[in-house]
């Protein structure tokens, strides 16, 4: 009796068995698809190629070999699989605060929302933006930390400017720049009051 209920719950109990694995990532996703493509490395030797990879809806990444994952199969059948999530160990960010939310890349680059209601983006090489029209509201100050600030096209101040250093314009110094009959700091000379 008990080995005929075996034989019948076995098939059964190894779908069951086979429903969740561990994936690693064989190779470069496809995302060239509406939905990313992936070759990953299951149970011992076994292979699953041009497996769905599911992602959030507004967040997409393309993770490099070696990256690990979960596969669901679907009813069991590892021909139809579907990897669900995958990190990578090498490359997360470690070491923050309960709360705090990140993006990364294998590069270094980062975006992190932080405790305290701050924000850090952190890039090796460009931050680019590209819109009609960026807005930066500050309550209390913009800080440019940089050697230098070039802007291609006009300038429009609606208030004060305060310059620390000297101004040139056409390679005019507003610091050691005189005019004929003019004191530096004083009035006039020879010009009718």
């Amino acid at each position: 009796m008990i080995s005929t209920f075996n034989k019948l719950v076995d098939p059964l109990r190894r779908r069951v068995r086979l429903m969740i694995g561990r994936a690693v990532l064989a190779a470069a996703a496809d995302d060239s698809k509406g939905i990313q493509l992936v070759q990953v490395k299951l149970l011992d030797g076994e292979v699953g190629d041009g497996v769905e990879r599911m992602q959030n809806y507004g967040y997409t990444s393309v993770p490099k070999a070696g990256a690990e994952g979960v596969m669901v199969c679907v009813s069991g059948d590892r021909n139809h699989g579907i990897v669900v999530v995958m990190d990578d160990r090498r490359y997360r960010l470690k070491n923050l605060q309960p709360g705090e939310v990140a993006l990364y890349t294998d590069e270094g680059d980062t975006i992190v929302m932080k405790r305290g209601r701050k924000i850090e983006v952190t890039a090796g090489a460009e931050v680019k933006v590209t819109a009609p029209i960026v807005k930066v509201e500050a309550s209390t100050k913009v800080t440019l930390t940089s050697p230098l600030v070039e802007m291609t096209q006009n300038l429009s101040v609606g208030g004060s400017v305060a310059v620390m250093g000297d101004v040139t314009a056409d390679g005019i110094s507003l610091a050691n720049h005189m005019h004929g009959g003019v004191v530096a700091g004083g009035s006039n000379t020879g010009v009718p009051a």
